[in-house]
Formats: C-alpha cells, structure tokens, sequence
C-alpha cells in the first residue's frame, strides 16, 4: 500500500505549472504511541495556497521546497494509537496534498458525515464558511438592514457571506464573473442583485444596485474591482480584506487601491484578517452555521474534482474562475 503526495518542487512565477510540483509514492506510515494515521478523501483546493508558495514573510510560513503542499484535507482514521480517537472516526486538518498523514491529533476535529456530506467540511462548514462568517460579522461589524456587497460572490467564501448577509436581513449584492455564476446567487442563494464583472460596467451597476452606497464590501479579489467598490462607500463603511486573488500570481507590481481617499472622506475602515484568528471560536460558530445548513437557509455547492495527480490543472481553476462554488479535489 502506497501514499502520493505532491510535493512542492520550485516556487512558481506567476501560475503555477507542471514543473511547480513532484508527485511522489512512499509506503504508508505507521503512527507510534500517541498519532492516528488518516486515509484523506478530499483535499481543499484555495486561493491562500498560491501565497503559501512565495518565499517572503505573511501570516504563516511559506512552504518549503520538497516539501509536501500545505492544504486542509478530510478523511477516515484507519489507525488509532490517540485516545481522543478511534478507527472509524471522521476528521478533517492540515493533512496537505497526500493520501495518507500521521498525526498526533492536534488541530484535527472530527465530524459527522450524517449530517453533512465530507466535502461540506471543507467548505461551508470549514475554513471557507468560517472565514465568511468572522469576516463579515466581526471584521465588517455587519448590522441588520445594511447594504452589503461581495467580490467573488459565487466563490466558497463570497457565496457564504452573501447567504449570512441576507439572514441578517441586509440588501446583497454579489460580483460574479459570467451569466451563470450571477444568476445562481440570485436564483438559488437569494442575493438581491448580481454583478457581472466580466461583461458589465461595475462602476454603473453599483450605482444601480446600491443607490445609497455601500455599507459593507466584503473583498476577496483586490485590483480594479476593490478600486471601483471605494468610490461607492457610505459613512463608516468596513471593508473586510479576506483576499486578492486577481494580484496572486502577479510577476510584477501588486496593484493597490487608487481610491483610498474615499476611507478618509466616508469615515470608512479597511481591516485585513486571517481565520486562524479567530480559532477558539470555531465551534460557536460551526454550531450557528450547521443550524442555519440544517434549515435551509444556507445552502452549500461543491465542485469536485478527482485525482491526485491532477492537483496543477485543478488548482488552476481558482485562478481561471472554471469552477462552481467550493473546489475540492478527491485523492
């Protein structure tokens, strides 16, 4: 019995490809006194890991040449010297892109695959949901009746937030790239209007879409998009920064906001954040949003993918945006 794991070869410029990565086959692992050895089903696939691959100081390090890539996975324990788990037992933690991964159970949680399928933990109800939801209502202090817009509205995280936005009873707009993407958060997830940025003038549509401004722009994709949204501010609006994914793979100069004055003039705050921050809060929040999953009120897409060594051309999807909702890869 064999473990693949992908292996990170050479730091990328720009897009990561083939030559990026080594897949490579090693024998299983025994886990010693005190480790559970877990068989990984489904591997998250997220913006965060084409910043995880540069070699320069961030919220965590960079992964190491040869090492294997950093990613959450979710699976089986298939052997168990923990006494805090047993064979059997449904996990989900930083496994990395590998079949197979020993651990001595830190940061590994189990769940439940009754109550929702596994994939769903690396979504919904996984680092993506979580970062919507202490995105939006901690960082952007969301209160009830605000206009609230999101980038990446169809993406794992935008689609999540746009769904707690109109739990609390705020008017959402989601910016989504192509017809299919916007009618799906309008149709299927009730945002109240979809922008789409690869065929409409954002600037206009803002203006049409949110007659009094902006409250909360919750952005997850930077550069021109971020730059358009600052000129549509209401006073002491928030700006959660949870990515910038068009400036990710980026070989030059990051575009930064041309706009920020708006900050100055509306009173507003633009505030950066990392989930991880706020991980003692996790199962209170879990605990919300399962509710909300289990009513109906929060619906869930995954896109899956299978094969491990079809790691590269699926994570290229992120950045092509050929992909629906939650991308996930089964190993």
């Amino acid at each position: 019995m064999a473990n693949q794991q992908i292996r990170l070869a050479k730091r990328p410029e720009g897009l990561p490809n083939a030559a990026t990565w080594r897949l490579e086959e090693h024998p299983v692992p025994h886990p010693a006194e005190g480790q559970i050895l877990v068989r990984q089903q489904y591997i998250s696939l997220d913006p965060a890991m084409r910043g995880w691959l540069r070699d320069q100081k961030s919220y965590i390090p960079p992964v190491a040449i040869d090492d294997v890539m950093r990613a959450g996975g979710v699976g089986e324990v298939v052997t168990s010297h923990h006494p805090d788990f047993k064979e059997g037992d449904f996990v989900t933690g930083w496994g990395g892109v590998q079949q197979y991964v020993i651990s001595d159970g830190k940061g590994w949680h189990k769940v439940d695959p009754r109550l929702a399928p596994l994939p769903v933990y690396l979504g919904t109800l996984g680092m993506p949901g979580l970062t919507a939801y202490f995105g939006l209502l901690r960082i952007g202090a969301l209160q009830e009746g605000e206009t609230v817009v999101v980038s990446g509205g169809a993406g794992a995280v935008g689609s999540v937030v746009g769904q707690i936005a109109k739990i609390k009873n705020c008017h959402v707009v989601g910016i989504a790239g192509g017809p299919r993407k916007c009618a799906y958060i309008q149709e299927e997830l009730g945002f109240d209007a979809a922008i789409d940025y690869k065929n409409e003038n954002i600037y206009k549509r803002l203006k049409e879409t949110c007659p009094e401004g902006i409250d909360v722009y919750f952005d997850n994709v930077g550069g021109d998009i971020l730059d358009t949204a600052l000129t549509q501010l209401r006073r002491g609006a928030r700006i959660p920064i949870c990515g910038a994914i068009s400036q990710y793979n980026a070989t030059g100069k990051i575009q930064g906001p041309s706009n920020y004055m708006s900050l100055l003039v509306n009173r507003a705050r633009m505030e950066g954040f990392v989930v991880m921050d706020f991980a003692r809060e996790y199962a209170d929040a879990l605990t919300e949003m399962g509710g909300w999953l289990a009513s109906g009120h929060l619906k869930t897409q995954e896109d899956i993918y299978e094969g491990i060594e079809n790691f590269n051309e699926t994570l290229l999807r992120l950045f092509s945006g050929d992909k629906f909702g939650k991308l996930v890869l089964k190993i």
